[in-house]
């Protein structure tokens, strides 16, 4: 008889794991991307955060913004190892007042779980209010 695997974000109690203490899977280029509806799912989860399009693809973004420039630079300190322990590297602008975090997986062309989970940690990192 076969065995079959449950996904990592399905636990046999009902409730699933909170994004911010998942972990990032790693993708081929066989990994589907989330449907409209999953993405909808797990954007609720993440306030401010939006969907765009862009290149062909949807992005999941966000701005921080701050008073200054080191603000900004502080952040993506913060982010750097946690997208290296992630093995899922975000796309930064950093600008004065402001930092732009740009998350799709380059792999499969588009959205997966990885940058909803890489985004819930990069929430923790940030400042409140920012």
């Amino acid at each position: 008889m076969g065995g079959f695997i449950l996904p990592t974000h399905v636990r046999c109690s009902g409730m699933a794991t909170p994004l911010a203490e998942r972990h990032c899977e790693a993708c081929t280029p066989d990994t589907p991307t989330l449907t409209r509806s999953e993405i909808d799912q797990l954007l609720a989860q993440l306030p401010g955060w939006t969907v765009v399009e862009s290149g062909g693809h949807l992005e999941l973004t966000r701005t921080y913004k701050f008073k200054g420039f080191t603000p900004g630079v502080a952040l993506v300190d913060r982010i750097a190892p946690i997208a290296e322990a992630e093995g899922h590297h975000p796309d930064l602008l950093l600008s004065y007042g402001s930092l732009t975090v740009r998350l799709w997986t380059h792999a499969v062309g588009g959205l997966t779980q990885n940058d909803f989970v890489l985004a819930a940690k990069i929430d923790e990192a940030a400042p409140k209010g920012a």
